[in-house]
């Protein structure tokens, strides 16, 4: 499978093929490396890098946004926009992704740090409006477009399981 990866920025096609049981060909703007990957619970996975021998692990949980991701590297995390030219591609004037009403949803367990919008706030794109601390790291979720907080579903210092709807959008 072949992906484009938007990050800070920047836009890179990765392709990614099965080898064998556990390990991965990725190809990375045109230079190979097999990967050995093992999944850690639900959102982490191991990576053994072949070229050097190098282990890395890393978490991977849905973002705020339509193809976002947020991955956490060495106590960093950065928003990853997951085939960013084709979601873009099909966008409403103005630049927003998504059409109707929309959630922000918690990515994975944690607790609500600080609410940045309140009901009946206008919003833009991708304007944060909740930070949610989850693994000892404080995230900032995104309006996955711009419009109306229909409703604010939580308060802060309360503590959310993944998957549950923070704040709704119209």
């Amino acid at each position: 499978m072949t992906f484009d990866i938007e990050i800070n920025g920047r836009t890179r096609t990765v392709s990614v093929e099965r080898a064998d049981a556990g390990r991965y060909r990725v190809i990375v703007e045109g230079h190979a490396q097999v990967v050995d990957a093992v999944r850690i619970g639900s959102l982490g996975l191991s990576l053994l890098l072949d070229a050097n021998g190098a282990s890395r692990e890393i978490q991977i949980s849905p973002g705020s946004a339509p193809g976002e991701m947020l991955v956490r590297l060495d106590g960093r995390a950065v928003a990853a926009l997951i085939d960013g030219r084709r979601t873009r591609r099909g966008s409403a004037v103005g630049g927003t992704q998504a059409r109707g009403e929309q959630s922000v949803v918690a990515p994975m367990p944690g607790r609500v740090v600080r609410l940045l919008v309140e009901r009946g706030d206008d919003v833009a794109a991708r304007q944060g409006v909740v930070v949610v601390e989850a693994m000892k790291m404080e995230n900032e979720l995104r309006a996955p477009k711009a419009g109306r907080v229909k409703e604010v579903a939580v308060t802060a210092g309360a503590s959310v399981e993944a998957g549950r709807v923070l704040i709704v959008i119209e």
